[in-house]
């Protein structure tokens, strides 16, 4: 159980409805909806009714409600109290599809540790949707999240893009693809291809690219750090972003190496996200400034 879905109660109580409960929190109706079921099936109650012309609270909903706003006046009271080390010393909770690992990443994890020695930061690996729905339902700080140039930004969140890239195929030295200045559709259908699994914007991007032809031979994975294993091991070539190969451990070792796709403008975007919120812990705003920091020195350079 977290504050955060006593609070989507609490204000749903207050408003009288989900939908202005859920413009009032700047989340989407369903994310406010599946976090109040989340805590009913938790507590084993119906907290609201839901009819045709709204969702309002039940009776045993506002039975509990004088416990609800207990827990968050009392939560409220601890915050208080912590005061400004509650808003330092805390964890802070990084959710990221894997891109510019490397380049970016892990630059901002060090900077922030030796400026914050005690905040924790939680790196979770995951999918694009469900990072957005870790950071509408509070499970996320932080979200890392890929966009094709031209996608819509998703609703009540802040998105900060932070890098700007191309689509490259990640091979082998010793591959033949390494030897091609460019790389055509026709050749990537020729080798096995690690593709990125489905709901990750790389493997939309190569659905796309194909047109529905199938390759020599594919592997389905999650993320790009896998995927550059994978083609290290020799078990085919994959597509990333140009950002998440350039300057990896692999690549710098003559591991592996990118190629351009030919006749392709598609630009790629790393962005980062987090909710439209009045108050951010000030662990959250720091490493938020650190990515945007380290971005523009990526960009400069």
């Amino acid at each position: 159980m977290r504050t955060e879905q006593l609070e989507y109660i609490a204000a749903v109580t207050r408003l009288g409805s989900l939908r202005r409960a859920a413009d009032e929190l700047r989340l989407s109706q369903p994310a406010l909806s599946e976090t109040v079921r989340n805590l009913e099936r938790e507590l084993g109650v119906d907290l609201l009714e839901r009819k045709r012309s709204g969702a309002k609270m039940s009776a045993a909903g506002r039975e509990l409600l004088p416990h609800i706003v207990s827990v968050l006046e009392a939560v409220d009271r601890l915050r208080a109290a912590a005061g400004e080390q509650h808003r330092i010393s805390r964890m802070v909770r990084v959710g990221t599809v894997n891109a510019a690992t490397v380049p970016l990443l892990f630059p901002v994890l060090r900077s922030f540790r030796a400026a914050h020695p005690v905040t924790q930061v939680e790196v979770v690996g995951a999918q694009q949707t469900e990072i957005q729905r870790g950071l509408a339902e509070g499970g996320f700080d932080l979200g890392l999240v890929n966009h094709l140039d031209g996608d819509d930004m998703p609703a009540g969140m802040e998105c900060t893009q932070l890098l700007r890239g191309r689509p490259v195929v990640c091979v082998r030295p010793d591959s033949p693809l390494a030897a091609l200045a460019v790389v055509g559709v026709e050749d990537l259908l020729g080798v096995p291809l690690i593709a990125m699994r489905a709901g990750y914007v790389m493997h939309r991007y190569v659905h796309r690219l194909l047109s529905g032809r199938v390759p020599a031979f594919s592997y389905s994975t999650d993320g790009a750090e896998m995927g550059k294993l994978m083609v290290a091991e020799g078990l085919g070539a994959t597509v990333l972003p140009d950002f998440s190969v350039a300057g990896d451990p692999l690549e710098r070792s003559g591991v592996l190496t990118s190629r351009p796709l030919s006749d392709d403008t598609t630009r790629v975007l790393l962005t980062l996200q987090r909710r439209r919120a009045e108050s951010v812990p000030q662990a959250a705003h720091d490493l938020h400034a650190a990515f945007v920091r380290r971005a523009r020195e990526l960009t400069a350079g």
